[in-house]
């Protein structure tokens, strides 16, 4: 019997880099979904959102798990609990400087 469980690995990631982009945990994005996504797609398109976690899946492809930050249910996305998580590519957010923070 093999003792290796991939379920329990940890699938997160500290850091990643998209271009020239470098997004972590706690960075602020303004959210760009890709044209025919789903119906939370279209209604978070232009959100700012803070990347809660950067997990990746057994194929190795990388998504952001953010929280939304004018939720007023975004502390139970930051407890992981359904509904107040959403996922996106790192192509689908634009990191927003410090600049762009003070004027929110």
């Amino acid at each position: 019997m093999n003792d290796w469980d991939a379920w329990l690995e940890n699938t997160r990631l500290e850091v990643i880099r998209v271009g020239e982009t470098v997004l972590r945990q706690g960075d602020h994005v303004r959210l760009r979904p890709r044209h025919g996504g789903d119906i939370f797609d279209l209604a978070l398109a232009g959100h700012i959102a803070t990347i809660e976690s950067i997990e990746q899946d057994f194929e190795n492809r990388i998504y952001l798990a953010v929280t939304v930050d004018e939720d007023p249910g975004r502390d139970f996305g930051v407890q992981r609990q359904p509904g107040h998580r959403f996922f996106f590519s790192p192509a689908e957010v634009e990191l927003l400087d410090s600049d762009d923070r003070k004027r929110l």
